[in-house]
């Protein structure tokens, strides 16, 4: 089967665009979607070992916090659709992430001693996330960034899965 391109370097054809949505949707986006729900995960799992569970308090800059429980509020309002889930984790996203992460590496370092490494990685593949978040066509070299970070920090999560002072949990 031919590679699948972008579809807005040819004339309109319907079957382009919907070849270039399913390829998106398998591959890039079910990636994407694993790793910023994996950093969540991350994140939620070692910030409750290492402050409380209770850490959102503590650990997320007062302005994220109310950024967030806004962007909360306006999701109950409409009950009928789905919410990103209950805990104000599911309400952020990797642009918030990081600076989360960013003030609380000393909590981080024990458990992932390269967590700056892990910072800026994260800060990489922000752009080619938006990218296709937004329904739009990500560089070879943007799909690659992914594939890449996928295959690493799936292996960083296997890693912390086994550290014995650690419980990955879902927030």
């Amino acid at each position: 089967m031919p590679a699948v391109a972008d579809f807005r370097g040819y004339a309109f054809d319907p079957a382009r665009v919907d070849s270039c949505g399913k390829y998106l949707g398998r591959k890039v986006y079910a990636q994407l979607y694993a790793i910023e729900n994996l950093v969540r995960v991350v994140v939620h799992s070692v910030l409750t070992a290492q402050i409380s569970p209770n850490w959102w308090t503590v650990a997320v800059d007062p302005d994220t916090q109310k950024e967030i429980a806004k962007l909360k509020a306006r999701y109950l309002k409409t009950p009928w659709h789905g919410s990103p889930g209950a805990h104000e984790l599911y309400y952020t996203f990797l642009s918030d992430l990081n600076p989360i992460i960013t003030a609380n590496a000393h909590l981080f370092r024990p458990l992932i001693p390269d967590i700056d490494t892990w910072i800026g990685r994260i800060e990489q593949i922000r752009v080619p996330r938006n990218i296709v978040g937004h329904m739009n066509w990500p560089t070879a070299t943007d799909r690659a960034r992914i594939d890449v970070f996928y295959s690493d920090f799936q292996h960083l999560v296997k890693k912390l899965a086994a550290v014995p002072t650690l419980k990955l949990v879902i927030p």
